[in-house]
């Protein structure tokens, strides 16, 4: 299956950007930045009275779990990127014994984890980008791989935990964020002469003070309600159970 002649030269023209000026994450803070997602895997499963075992793998999932469907799913380009580097365990692991040493402590600063995890998300954000375009998607593919690429650990952290999922509630614009980085970087790329990296920096800050100020000044998304047609208040309350149905 072939790509629409103008989604071909897009795609032509990004990879040509992208390959002349390419943003690499550096290793370190790429590690750094697994473990912290790691970290708030492992608090959760501290919370849920988990073992040693299930520790690990709820941080492995959170640390490691969009960059897993990235690779797997959407790419398929060989194996994924966490198995040609030892350092990604080291980085789940550092996760999971700071969250076992410091999780009470750090459970009084919630604020300070997020916006933590503020700067690996837009990080995320690129590289999921970055790696979807060179591999021959187009630009909405690309930016909803990257999406998935920062925000599917949480997802699947809270699917194991047996969570509603937070990125599906009304929250702080954490899915959003992800969303607008990805939209900036490719959109640098493809409509001015920047090169990569520097609009993969510029598409990081966005995200990251994106996601601050939806932090500081608890800026939420809400539930959405019918448009046209606006459910009575009524219709809203449950209804108290029938005499028959009461199991007493």
């Amino acid at each position: 299956m072939t790509l629409p002649l103008n989604d071909q030269r897009m795609v032509e023209s990004l990879k040509a950007a992208l390959w002349k000026s390419e943003f690499y994450l550096p290793p370190v803070f790429d590690f750094i930045a697994v473990s912290f997602f790691a970290l708030t895997g492992a608090l959760a499963a501290m919370r849920r009275g988990y073992d040693i075992i299930g520790l690990f793998a709820v941080a492995f999932v959170t640390g490691l779990g969009g960059a897993l469907i990235r690779d797997g799913l959407f790419l398929q380009d060989g194996p994924p990127g966490l198995t040609r580097h030892w350092g990604y365990l080291v980085a789940v692991l550092a996760g999971c014994v700071v969250g076992w040493i410091a999780g009470n402590l750090l459970e009084k600063f919630p604020n300070a984890i997020a916006v933590i995890d503020a700067i690996g998300l837009g990080a995320y954000s690129v590289v999921g980008v970055q790696k979807s375009v060179a591999a021959g998607l187009s630009f909405p593919a690309a930016v909803f791989v990257g999406v998935t690429n920062a925000c599917g650990g949480g997802l699947l952290r809270d699917i194991i935990t047996r969570e509603e999922p937070l990125m599906l509630k009304p929250g702080q614009f954490y899915v959003l964020a992800s969303l607008l980085g990805s939209g900036v970087f490719v959109t640098l790329i493809r409509r001015t002469e920047m090169g990569a990296p520097v609009a993969a920096l510029i598409a990081m800050g966005a995200t990251f003070l994106f996601r601050v100020y939806a932090i500081a000044f608890n800026w939420r998304t809400a539930p959405v309600q019918p448009w046209r047609y606006k459910r009575s208040p009524d219709l809203r309350r449950p209804k108290p159970p029938k005499a028959e149905d009461d199991p007493t």
